[in-house]
């Protein structure tokens, strides 16, 4: 479970500033992305192997510290549902429509 001294990246055990402050980073990359908290979440324990609750536990503290941020962020989110799926699905055809080419 502790990490392996040949790891590149830091380990919630030995090193969890660094662990921690890395999750940070990651998360708002996410955001960047335009990720729910939950696609976020899901998406570092598929790509990066972090534990869901090491990422809802960051993503609350983060909220904690920049309501404002977050607030703006879940409205813009909210609001944009039709314009998310219609640009999902014109990425789908333009990826199918290279594929045949």
């Amino acid at each position: 479970m502790y990490c392996n001294r040949h790891q590149l990246s830091p380990c919630l055990h030995c090193q969890p500033h660094s662990y921690i402050r890395m999750v940070q980073h990651l998360i708002e990359r996410c955001l960047l992305l335009r990720m729910s908290r939950d696609q976020c979440i899901k998406a570092l324990e598929e790509h990066a192997r972090i534990r869901p609750l090491v990422t809802f536990t960051v993503w609350r503290e983060l909220l904690m510290e920049n309501r404002g941020f977050f607030h703006a962020y879940y409205h813009d989110l909210s609001s944009r549902p039709l314009l998310r799926r219609n640009v999902d699905h014109h990425m789908t055809r333009l990826t199918r429509r290279q594929h045949w080419r």
